[in-house]
């Protein structure tokens, strides 16, 4: 199998995944108690039951739980992901109005974590069980023990309270774009990508150590070549590959770990809006953000898939 009918066949895999995720979701948010309607009722107890039953009616929430379903995938299918029902807002404007906040934080904290893990990682595996390993290790194992929300609230205290060197709350009046909001991804972004970087840095340790034991390493050491040639050029290369697995599976902690983070540095991404979602029973908008994280981890898959043949050619699709 080419890696084009490959590609090709990974993309039909995302429809039915999504119908899943979909049905599943819905499912869930149909079996806690309350809707957005109780909502507005709860807030407005001069409403009437006539009255509460034509909204229910105007908003489709009136019928069987099959039905709602397959009105709301029916208009999704022609690109309509509904309303906010406390608001009147189009969910498909919110989310695409947050989702390049959402992006920036999670990218800022992709780079972070493998700018300080594939580094910290080879310092670790060339100096293995020396002082340096052991205290990388000792930093890792800290990094993925550590909440996400408990970090974000220790650099909070320590970075803008204590230190005053780090902005919090990012202003409403600045683009994203502004060189100015990057002081403001910083600490967010730190806060989401170093459970990841811990992670990457384990790993990239471990595989580039066993591959540095390996006959071909040997081979090109007899050769003459110079020691970083042969860390950099060859042992990083085949190492990669499992970093690239770890990669593509810890999408899904950047994604969720970004509603906490969010929420904690008031960042006005689609976390926030998710958590609104949910306190709101806004249906729409919960079914409208998970399918986007269900597309961007399977599509963060794909590319890791990709990745693979590009560092190891011998990899065939078969």
């Amino acid at each position: 199998m080419s890696l084009r009918r490959f590609i090709l066949k990974r993309i039909l895999a995302i429809i039915p995944i999504l119908f899943g995720v979909s049905v599943i979701t819905f499912a869930l948010v149909h079996l806690t108690p309350g809707d957005p309607i109780d909502q507005v009722v709860g807030l407005n107890p001069d409403i009437t039951a006539s009255e509460e039953a034509q909204l229910r009616a105007r908003y489709g929430l009136d019928g069987p739980v099959w039905q709602q379903y397959l009105t709301w995938i029916e208009n999704v299918l022609r690109g309509d992901f509904g309303t906010v029902i406390s608001n009147g807002r189009s969910v498909s404007a919110v989310v695409l109005a947050r989702l390049p906040e959402t992006i920036a934080l999670g990218l800022f904290g992709w780079a972070f974590a493998l700018i300080i893990a594939i580094p910290t990682g080879i310092y670790a595996a060339v100096n293995k069980d020396q002082f340096g390993d052991t205290v990388s290790r000792f930093i890792a194992l800290s990094g993925i023990s550590i909440p996400n929300f408990w970090l974000g609230l220790i650099l909070i205290l320590v970075m803008a309270l204590w230190l005053d060197l780090w902005p919090v709350l990012a202003p409403n009046r600045l683009p994203l774009y502004h060189p100015d909001m990057l002081w403001f991804l910083i600490l967010p972004g730190v806060t989401i990508g170093t459970a990841a970087a811990a992670s990457i840095m384990r790993v990239m340790r471990t595989s580039m150590a066993e591959e540095m034991n390996k006959e071909y390493v040997t081979a090109a050491r007899a050769k003459g070549l110079p020691e970083r040639q042969v860390v950099l050029k060859h042992v990083l290369r085949n190492s990669l590959i499992s970093v690239v697995t770890l990669a593509a599976t810890l999408t899904a902690g950047i994604v969720s770990g970004s509603v906490v983070v969010e929420v904690v540095f008031n960042w006005p991404g689609l976390g926030r809006e998710f958590i609104d979602a949910i306190n709101g029973r806004e249906i729409n908008m919960i079914m409208a953000i998970t399918l986007f994280t269900g597309v961007f981890i399977i599509l963060a898959n794909l590319v890791a898939d990709i990745l693979y043949a590009v560092l190891d050619p011998r990899i065939r699709y078969d």
